[in-house]
């Protein structure tokens, strides 16, 4: 399933570093230091910094390097050195300070904010706000019909790019193509012939943005399920999935025959 862009979320178990490490790379290649020290310490310490000038910025807002070097302890040359790491990694942004009031003279002082990307690296509420959501619709009188409902017009609208790229190939690359799709909005997804070869294909995505919503709403499993067979054009099973416990969504696409009917698609596992 899909949620929001970006950065796939990961957290970790200090609350002041960023959720997905990942996103603070090591910039420039590690070498031994003169001291000897490993040069995995230093990469690690080196994130664990760039980490907190980044929180620094989220806690306190759009910060100049002279304030983030006071809050931090750190030099103002070491503090630009890991700003130009994070600017470099799109965590942060370089943006000329807002000024209130009357502008004093002199070009106005740089600040850091965060981007996006950067922010999306924090922990965020958002698994909660969508579970919130679709728990509301459903106390609201709509019941379980409308979450079905709401999942069906979510992943059709999502689906319009998955259906450009499978018909621009053939019917035996559609499995392909729509791997492709998938990985584009972050289900790491993949195709590989399934255990039988000659009886289909298996579409696994390696990732699930929105497992915790699903955990508690199959119904967006199941109409992502239900887009798949009728993008393929044939019955799809789901074999596994993440929001299940699973370490992998799996739908088995079988070979496509000129009798195959995409009008139902396989049950998600129970």
């Amino acid at each position: 399933m899909q949620g929001t862009a970006g950065w796939p979320g990961h957290g970790l178990p200090v609350p002041d570093e960023l959720r997905n490490n990942g996103v603070v790379k090591n910039v420039g290649a590690a070498r031994e230091t003169p001291t000897g020290a490993p040069q995995e310490e230093l990469a690690t310490g080196e994130r664990s910094t760039r980490n907190r000038v980044a929180r620094s910025i989220l806690d306190h807002g759009p910060s100049t390097v002279a304030e983030l070097a006071a809050r931090l302890g750190l030099t103002q040359a070491a503090v630009r050195r890991h700003l130009d790491a994070l600017v470099t990694d799109d965590v942060v942004e370089a943006r000329e300070q807002r000024v209130y009031g009357a502008r004093t003279r002199g070009r106005p002082a740089k600040v850091f904010a965060l981007t996006d990307c950067g922010r999306d690296a924090f922990d965020q509420s958002y698994d909660k706000l969508a579970a919130d959501a679709l728990r509301w619709i459903a106390e609201q009188g709509g019941g379980s019909e409308a979450v079905v409902a709401f999942a069906r017009a979510r992943i059709t609208a999502q689906a319009r790019a998955y259906r450009k790229a499978i018909e621009s190939v053939t019917p035996d690359q559609r499995a392909e193509a729509l791997a492709k799709a998938l990985s584009v909005d972050g289900y790491a997804a993949t195709a590989r012939s399934a255990p039988l070869p000659q009886q289909g294909e298996q579409l696994c995505q390696h990732h699930c943005p929105v497992a915790h919503v699903a955990e508690q709403f199959p119904q967006l499993c199941e109409a992502e399920t239900e887009i798949f067979a009728e993008l393929l054009g044939t019955h799809v099973q789901r074999l596994a999935t993440i929001a299940h416990g699973d370490g992998v969504c799996t739908t088995f696409i079988p070979k496509i025959s000129h009798n195959a009917s995409a009008s139902t698609a396989g049950r998600n596992p129970a």
